[in-house]
C-alpha cells in the first residue's frame, strides 16, 4: 500500500511548500533537483544539483536523443549524450525557505577530463564535520566503465564564492562493487554513514587513506516487498533515536514498449541508539510523480524541513511542525515492522 501525496497532507495541516529554483542564466534553463540541507550555526544551507538534461517519461513509443532505451529517457541539449551535473551552494531563509543567495561551486582546481558519460558529483549530501564543510556524493566519470564511488568534496565557503579545495574518492571493502551511492551521513557522528538499511550496515570513512570499513552490521533483516535504499542524512530524534528518509524503486520488468520501468517511493525510518530499527513507515510519495527523490531532511528549531527532487527537473522544500512529524509517524503512516 502506498500513501499518496504526503505534501497535500502536510499543507492541510499547516505546513508550507516552496519551489526551489535559480535563475535560468545560471542553470542553463535545465532542471535543478535532489538538494540536501544542513542547519548549523543558525544557518540553513543547501547543495542544489543542476543537470543538463530533461527527464521524459514516454509511454507511446516516442524516441528522444538518449543513452537509454525505455520510457524514462533523457533529452540532451548536446550531441555527446553525456549527463552532466554541476552543484550550487545556497543559503535559505529558515522561516520562508526562500533562497537568500547562491553560487555555483567552483570545482576547476580539481576537475579532470571525464572518461565516462555521467559527469560530476551527483546527489551530494552537505555535512559539517570537524569544522569543515563537505559535499558527499557519487562520482562516476573517473573510470572507463563508470564505476561509482562516494567522494568527499571539501568546500571553502566565502561570502563571494564557494570553492572545492580537496577531493577524496573513498574505496570500499568489496573492491568488486560497481557503484557505491546514496550513503546516508549521521549528522552528529563525523564520518559515519548508513550504507545499507535492511540489514543496517554502518561504515566509517578514513580520509587519511581514502578508505571505509564496517563498524556495525545488524543480524536482523526484515521481510519487506522492496529493497530499501539510501536517502537523507540521519538527524537526532526524540528519545535518543535517529530519523531519516529512505527510498524504494518498484521496477516494472516490462511496460507497454517492452522496456523496464520504475516508480520511486519513500519511507520514514527510526533507529534506536543501539541501531536496531524502531519504526519503518509504509511507503509514500510526495506529489505522485514517477521519479521523486529525497536527500534532504533537517530539524530547524521546532520545524521539520524536507527537500525532494521531482522528475529530475524540479525541487521543492516543505516545512511543518515537529509535533506533526510525530503525527505522521505514529498516526497517519502505518509501521510496517
Amino acid at each position: 500500500m502506498v500513501y499518496d501525496n504526503l505534501v497535500k497532507s502536510i499543507i492541510d495541516n499547516g505546513g508550507i511548500i516552496k519551489p526551489i529554483y535559480i535563475d535560468n542564466k545560471d542553470s542553463g534553463g535545465t532542471g535543478v533537483c535532489n538538494a540536501s540541507i544542513l542547519y548549523v550555526n543558525d544557518k540553513l544551507s543547501m547543495i542544489l544539483r543542476n543537470v543538463d538534461y530533461t527527464l521524459y517519461s514516454s509511454e507511446n513509443r516516442q524516441r528522444y536523443q538518449s543513452c537509454y532505451e525505455g520510457p524514462s529517457q533523457y533529452y540532451h541539449r548536446d550531441d555527446d549524450l553525456n549527463l552532466r551535473t554541476k552543484n550550487f551552494y545556497c543559503e535559505l531563509d529558515k522561516k520562508t525557505l526562500s533562497i537568500k543567495n547562491y553560487t555555483k561551486i567552483d570545482t576547476s582546481k580539481l576537475d579532470t577530463t571525464p572518461i565516462w558519460n555521467f559527469i560530476g558529483l551527483e546527489d551530494a549530501r552537505l555535512v559539517f564535520w570537524n569544522e569543515k564543510y563537505y559535499g558527499v556524493g557519487v562520482r562516476r566519470d573517473t573510470t572507463t566503465n563508470g564505476q561509482g564511488r562516494m567522494e568527499f568534496s571539501e568546500l571553502e565557503i566565502n561570502k563571494s564564492n564557494v570553492k572545492e579545495i580537496n577531493r577524496n574518492r573513498i574505496e570500499v571493502e568489496d573492491k568488486t562493487s560497481y557503484c557505491e551511492k546514496n550513503w546516508m551521513p549521521i549528522k552528529d557522528k563525523p564520518f559515519y554513514f548508513i550504507k545499507w538499511t535492511n540489514p543496517t550496515q554502518i561504515v566509517k570513512v578514513d580520509l587519511d587513506n581514502n578508505s571505509s570499513h564496517t563498524v556495525f552490521l545488524s543480524d536482523t533483516t526484515y521481510n519487506l516487498p522492496l529493497d530499501i535504499r539510501g536517502g537523507s542524512q540521519l538527524i537526532p530524534w526524540d528519545d535518543n533515536t535517529y530519523l531519516a528518509i529512505v527510498h524504494e524503486c518498484k521496477f516494472i520488468p516490462e511496460n507497454s514498449n517492452g522496456y523496464k520501468d520504475a516508480d520511486y517511493f519513500h519511507k520514514f525510518i527510526i533507529w534506536n541508539s543501539d541501531w536496531s530499527i524502531k519504526y519503518i513507515s509504509e511507503s509514500f510519495n510526495f506529489m505522485t510523480a514517477k521519479t521523486e527523490f529525497c536527500i534532504g531532511l533537517e530539524q530547524v528549531e521546532d520545524n521539520i524541513i524536507i527537500v525532494f527532487g521531482f522528475q529530475d527537473n524540479g525541487c521543492y522544500a516543505i516545512k511543518f511542525k515537529h509535533n506533526y512529524m510525530n503525527n505522521l509517524i505514529w498516526k497517519t503512516l502505518k509501521n510496517v515492522l
